[in-house]
Formats: structure tokens, sequence, C-alpha cells
């Protein structure tokens, strides 16, 4: 099973600036732990909205609108995935996760489950999805 650690954006976040050395050292440790446990798929943090863009659609239409955006409470500013054989190996993991505004800073992280192939059923579209996992898997 695959879970992905989602880091809230804040106003830091938005404006670039980068974590303390001791938080960064934190999760260094932590990806490190992941790592040599064999769970650790990948994990990144991301660049601020105003470098990227949404993609809007309305009816067949397709409008580009550049960020920055303003909605922070609902932005993403990293991730890690992890593969875990269950929801508590997942929970015990998350709760190990540094604080990502240093500790006895208030904040949250969500860990969300991958929807896997298997659990979308029989289909010619499904199956083409499978097709592709095992090129892409065989390089």
């Amino acid at each position: 099973m695959r879970y992905m650690i989602i880091v809230k954006g804040n106003r830091d976040t938005e404006a670039g600036v980068m974590p303390k050395e001791d938080l960064l050292a934190a999760m260094a440790s932590y990806h490190e732990e992941l790592h040599k446990a064999g769970v650790l798929v990948d994990a990144s943090g991301l660049k601020p909205t105003s470098q990227g863009f949404r993609v809007k659609y309305s009816g067949n239409k397709r409008v580009v609108v550049d960020g920055p955006f303003t909605e922070t409470k609902e932005l993403v500013a990293g991730y890690t995935i992890i593969q875990v054989k269950s929801k508590a190996e997942a929970l015990e993991w998350a709760k190990r996760f540094p604080n990502p505004l240093g500790e006895g800073v208030e904040t949250e992280i969500e860990v969300r489950a991958f929807c896997e192939i298997d659990d979308l059923g029989a289909g010619e579209a499904i199956d083409r999805f499978r097709d592709l996992e095992k090129t892409r898997a065989n390089g």
C-alpha cells in the first residue's frame, strides 16, 4: 500500500523561505530511516505557487491561471511517498514525521492512501493502465 504524507503550505513556503538547518536535518534523518526500512518511494518539497499554474476546465475549454494562489490553507508545500504493508504501519511512520514548522508549533500533515490499480476493478481502460505500469516497471 502506498501512502502520501502531505505537508501543507503556509506564508513562509509561499514566500520561498527555506526551512532552517535543524528542520532540514530532522527531515534528512527521518527520510534516511524510511530508506533504511525500505519503505521510501519518493520525497520532495515544492516551489511556491508563484512559480506554478493551474488549468481550469469549463466545458471543453481549458484556461491556464498563473500562480500565486491565495488559498494557502489548501496548498501543498511538499510530500513523502511511502510503501508499507498496512494503514497501521503508515500511521506509525506518519507520527514520526518531523513537525514541518518546527517542534512546538501547531500545524498538521495529511496522509492519504493511493488508489492502486487493483482498487479500480476490471475493464479495458484499466487493462491499459496495467500494461502501462508493467512497461514503466521494466524501464
